[in-house]
């Protein structure tokens, strides 16, 4: 069994910054990427930022320059720090890894974060 729990939303002024973070837990083997991903209301599910096990990375144009992704590989977890938020921004996140495990290799996904950014 693999858990991902996130911590770190919240609701922040544009302009503010917010650290989420996301660990991992279970039966894990390896970590191949693990990432973020974020969904507004009425909106499709899209990718935030990406980073593999080797530690590369890739992120959305419209956070491209005011967020950055890292992990900390010894506690199976994944950071995003964003900065100069936007009410655009405004979503419900997902932690999002692709691993393996004692059931094969398979994507987890979080229970889900909400981010709102308002005056």
């Amino acid at each position: 069994q693999v858990q991902l729990v996130e911590s770190g939303g919240g609701l922040v002024q544009p302009g503010g910054s917010l650290r989420l973070s996301c660990a991992a837990s279970g039966s894990i083997l390896s970590i191949i990427a693990m990432g973020w991903y974020r969904q507004a209301p009425g909106k499709q599910r899209e990718l935030v930022a990406r980073i593999t096990n080797r530690g590369a990375t890739n992120y959305a144009d419209s956070v491209k320059g005011r967020s950055t992704i890292s992990r900390d590989n010894a506690k199976d977890t994944v950071y995003l720090q964003m900065n100069n938020l936007k009410p655009e921004d405004t979503a419900v996140y997902y932690c999002y890894a692709a691993l393996d495990s004692y059931a094969g290799v398979n994507d987890y996904w979080g229970q889900g974060t909400q981010v709102t950014v308002s005056p």
